[in-house]
């Protein structure tokens, strides 16, 4: 049953990374099946795939960069034996380690971020149902007081989750929110207090200021709590997705990066890049609406997938 989960969403990452194979991975193909020999050309022709592919310059320039060493190291003289390096060059570039996940073996508190319109609420929903499933106990906060629906949203997400949510009524202070739902994850004994705090980035020191107010809240009512900062991002604004993660950033103490509708975007590239010019990981990812269509980002999976690889990586279902 795990083995079909695994592989249901192994199948799904490939056929959602449809649109972003087509964009890059043929391109390299076509370099590869090309170019008789290796020459400064050839690395331009790569480079200008990954580039235009939404990898993003910093991460293009590690992925040529170790690609030349490689070729220059092993002797290669094959275009086309360059694409297996390539490959490994980009897994290594997102791998994101074991230690990303820290905030499940402890008692933590997980601030989860983003805009509106990019699947935020949805995710904390998935995550609090996913956690449950683990056998923890899940509180969730609504501190996202600013967005009408926000709140009933997440009760939905709770109530299909079956974990407990903390809420406050529309326009109420976001650090009040926390303030009850720290109580109750402490009287709980909860295992993780998940918060949806707001995303305003058009107004960054209105949401600063809340979310500074919110941390200190935390700090002080909780400071034994392991913290985790997730933000929330839309796979198929590419560079767009990357200014917003650059703009939260500046905000907040950002830990990691949930990247949604993967399914469908040709900007799956993103998901390097993001890794790469941020140093922040990508640490879910989701390709679709069920809570099975969020799963932990598997760099190996991945980059499988883009390339429709039979080899299945080891796509955790948590």
């Amino acid at each position: 049953m795990e083995q079909e989960k695994k592989k249901g969403f192994f199948g799904r990452l490939v056929e959602g990374l449809t649109k972003t194979r087509d964009n890059i991975v043929k391109g390299i193909d076509a370099v590869l099946g090309g170019f008789s020999s290796i020459d400064d050309d050839f690395y331009e022709e790569i480079e200008e795939i990954l580039v235009m592919g939404d990898l993003g310059v910093h991460a293009t320039e590690n992925i040529i960069e170790q690609l030349k060493a490689q070729v220059k190291e092993q002797h290669v003289k094959e275009p086309a034996a360059c694409k297996e390096l390539l490959i490994q060059s980009i897994k290594e570039q997102m791998d994101v380690g074991k230690a990303a996940y820290r905030f499940e073996e402890e008692r933590s508190v997980v601030m989860v971020i983003g805009v509106n319109g990019v699947g935020k609420t949805t995710s904390i929903g998935k995550l609090a149902g996913k956690l449950k499933a683990q056998g923890k106990k899940v509180v969730l906060a609504a501190a996202d007081t600013f967005r009408a629906a926000a709140g009933s949203q997440l009760e939905e997400w709770a109530n299909r989750a079956g974990v407990e949510m903390i809420g406050g009524q529309e326009g109420a202070d976001p650090a009040a929110v926390v303030y009850d739902a720290v109580a109750a994850a402490k009287a709980r004994r909860a295992d993780v207090l998940l918060c949806d705090t707001a995303g305003r980035l058009h107004n960054k020191k209105n949401l600063m200021e809340e979310l500074r107010k919110i941390n200190r809240v935390i700090d002080r009512e909780y400071p034994d709590a392991f913290r985790e900062t997730l933000v929330v991002l839309d796979g198929t604004t590419g560079q767009n997705a990357l200014a917003q993660a650059r703009q939260f950033a500046e905000v907040a103490d950002i830990t990691g990066i949930i990247l949604t509708k993967m399914d469908g975007t040709a900007k799956g590239g993103i998901a390097v890049a993001i890794q790469s010019e941020l140093g922040i990981p990508v640490k879910y990812i989701g390709v679709g609406e069920t809570i099975d269509d969020l799963q932990k980002f598997d760099s190996n999976d991945f980059v499988n997938a883009l390339f429709d690889r039979e080899e299945e990586g080891k796509c955790e279902a948590f």
